[in-house]
């Protein structure tokens, strides 16, 4: 049995590590048997080895402590990832993280801290990094590192510099008894305004609406919001949102810019605001100054506030703890899980959603008047396949004019819906809708189906399963002009042009991209013409390799 105390030198009260120890030797067990290996010239190493794996936790074990004592992390957990951990409970004060021990030590500003998070991890399972971790308290009462450990880690200062703004802006928030309150920031005092402390944000490719309390929720994240605007400049949507320091406004801006609001979708692009401080006259749907809730609503349209019970302290929305799922609440009303999907550590995806559409959960989509001499399941996957990955395509056979089409997300059926509805294909304004059907049946053996549903979950020609696909940047409303890519070298303008007039189609304009001979743009004489020509001319073979990839441009030529 090895104990913390045989490893960390107690001094005057706190306790130090040993100067003449390496950091790799700083194991720690809270009265239980160490599950590291031991040095290997010890004749007992594989025993003890061996007990260590078989040895059962009990829970709490120790007396309460503000030290934490975290056992069986990953080797590649950072120190951000242990404090994330800790963070929904309190105030972080230290950490200290033994990656060849595979352990960790996070230190509590209050005690009452400490003891809801053991309490909470009690009952449920932590996870980091997909792994169970052990919780429970340290026999040690204070961590106090020296120059060889975590206070010397230019990571651990960063994770705890950020952890202190984040605790400050918001509050601690104590979970305890069931229920939990939140301690006023800053003594309970706001700087008001001052330079870099208000963002401009631009909210591009905003096929779904942002309501205020969205962005509210978002920005909360990283520091008290204290007033937000929102407007429309330039056919674009924006938002003003003014945080009471620097540090705050720095924080949000690192971590949200670029980062889409729904998947592949209201995009945030965020820079710092010429003013210093917002003038806000009305609490509404449109700006809210949360210092003053006593504002009028102005024209009476005024939108609901969200209470500290309807909306979870920042620091319980998607810092990766355990407790972003048991904690998840709707938002606004509007059905929004809480934001637990977007894990804030430096792994994460650029593209990765920070919210789910407040939209129905249907896959399945109605499309009717469509031209039945024309159209074939292969047509609707391809021009579907435009805004999401079809999985399946029925036409009702005593009803040709009419098709389910199955999306394989949500998200992907509203993009659908939002492009194409009364586009016109072959001729014919389509209609296009929600079904109330969850999947499209296939067809029973021996029913009569005539080739009119077909399966195409497992096609090649899926344009978003890779999971924060680029192509939804490049998604767009129906245009005359098309996007060509794939384009093998040796293929010509002429080629191209060629390829689309044994088609049926005429090229008005063309024009290789200058720096990337492999993509093209084509314009068509109509967007008509441009919906047939992507239908027909997606996955055209090229040559013995290459097979032509079609989609809607922004672009003209």
């Amino acid at each position: 049995m090895v104990s913390e105390s045989s490893l960390l030198e107690c001094s005057n009260g706190r306790y130090t590590a040993s100067e003449t120890r390496g950091s790799d030797e700083l194991l720690s067990q809270s009265g239980v048997t160490v599950m590291a290996p031991a040095a290997p010239h010890h004749a007992d190493n594989n025993n003890q080895d061996s007990a260590a794996k078989k040895v059962k936790l009990e829970q709490n074990v120790g007396k309460p402590s503000r030290v934490i004592h975290i056992r069986n992390i990953p080797n590649e957990t950072t120190e951000a990832e242990i404090i994330q951990l800790g963070l929904p409970f309190g105030r972080v004060t230290n950490v200290l993280v033994l990656k060849g021990k595979n352990q960790a030590f996070l230190e509590m500003a209050e005690e009452i801290s400490a003891v809801a998070m053991v309490a909470y991890f009690g009952g449920c399972v932590a996870q980091l990094r997909g792994r169970a971790v052990y919780v429970q308290f340290s026999n040690h009462k204070e961590l106090k590192t020296d120059q060889t450990h975590s206070n010397a880690s230019a990571s651990a200062q960063a994770a705890l510099q950020a952890a202190q703004v984040i605790s400050n802006s918001a509050g601690a928030a104590i979970v305890a008894g069931g229920g939990n309150a939140l301690q006023p920031a800053n003594g309970g005092t706001e700087i008001q305004g001052g330079p870099n402390t208000v963002l401009r944000v631009i909210i591009e490719h905003m096929l779904y609406p942002i309501v205020l309390d969205v962005l509210y929720s978002i920005f909360q994240r990283y520091g008290k919001v204290l007033k937000i605007v929102t407007f429309t400049k330039n056919n674009s949507f924006q938002a003003l949102i003014q945080y009471p320091d620097t540090v705050s406004a720095q924080t949000a801006k690192t971590a949200l810019d670029g980062q889409n609001i729904y998947n592949g979708c209201c995009t945030l692009r965020i820079d710092y605001s010429k003013m210093t401080c917002l003038n806000v006259k009305y609490n509404n749907d449109k700006s809210r100054d949360y210092t003053n809730p006593t504002l009028p609503s102005g024209d009476g349209d005024a939108h609901q506030l969200l209470t500290s019970g309807g909306v979870l302290a920042p620091q319980f929305l998607g810092l990766g703890s355990g407790l972003a799922s048991p904690y998840g609440v709707g938002v606004g009303g509007v059905g929004l899980p809480a934001f637990g999907a977007l894990t804030l550590t430096p792994a994460s995806p650029a593209l990765r959603a920070l919210a789910a559409p407040p939209l129905p959960l249907a896959t399945v989509l109605l499309v009717s008047n469509l031209n039945e001499e024309m159209v074939t399941p292969d047509a609707l996957f391809t021009l579907f396949g435009v805004y999401g990955d079809v999985q399946r395509v029925k036409i009702l056979y005593n009803k040709k004019d009419s098709a389910l089409i199955q999306m394989a997300e949500p998200h992907q059926a509203h993009l659908a819906l939002t492009h194409m509805d009364k586009l016109r294909v072959f001729g014919k304004a389509m209609r296009v809708m929600l079904s109330k059907h969850q999947t499209v049946q296939l067809p029973k053996e021996g029913q009569p189906d005539a080739g009119l549903t077909r399966d195409y979950s497992q096609s090649p020609l899926h344009r978003f399963k890779k999971p924060g696909s680029k192509n939804y940047q490049n998604i767009y409303p129906p245009s005359a002009t098309l996007h060509l890519s794939n384009i093998p070298a040796t293929v010509t303008e002429e080629d191209i042009k060629d390829a689309f007039s044994k088609r049926g189609f005429t090229i008005k304009a063309f024009k290789f991209f200058p720096k990337d001979r492999k993509m093209a743009l084509v314009q068509l004489s109509s967007i008509d013409d441009a919906v047939t020509a992507l239908i027909k001319m997606h996955n055209y073979q090229l040559s013995e390799s290459n097979h032509l990839r079609v989609s809607f441009s922004k672009s003209s030529i």
